[in-house]
């Protein structure tokens, strides 16, 4: 019998929406149907049950969280309630941690302040033939 705080099964787009990983169902909807959520490489739709132990892959914005589905709710509660929904791989918090420096540093190299010139762009382009 289902109670009203552990139900057997929820819908993957209404349990991403409770999570508290996407703002609204909808969002989380097109997350679902635009392949951002797999589990194990296989795209989902939004109305597949999902059930505790699944493993899934969640896109968003320019992380990727592999996380453990470790409970269930269709209703949307307070942060810390929402973070004992799911747990995250620690390989997954170590690439993202990995990911999130890159960025940082990609962030701190001097950008260019003027166009290239002629001799720039086939200096680059010179280089891009080398590497292929």
């Amino acid at each position: 019998m289902k109670t009203v705080d552990e139900p057997q099964g929820v819908r993957l787009d209404k349990w991403l929406w409770a999570a508290r990983l996407f703002k609204t169902r909808a969002i989380a909807k097109q997350a679902v149907e635009s392949g951002k959520v797999q589990s194990e490489g296989q795209r989902l739709k939004p109305g597949r049950e999902v059930a505790l132990g699944l493993l899934l892959t969640v896109r968003v914005g320019w992380d990727e969280k592999t996380i453990r589905i470790t409970g269930l709710s269709e209703q949307r509660r307070g942060a810390p309630e929402a973070a004992q929904m799911y747990e995250e791989t620690p390989e997954s918090v170590a690439l993202r941690q990995k990911n999130s420096e890159q960025r940082r540093l990609h962030a701190l190299l001097e950008q260019p302040i003027a166009k290239p010139d002629k001799k720039d762009r086939r200096l680059r382009q010179l280089m891009k033939q080398r590497s292929d």
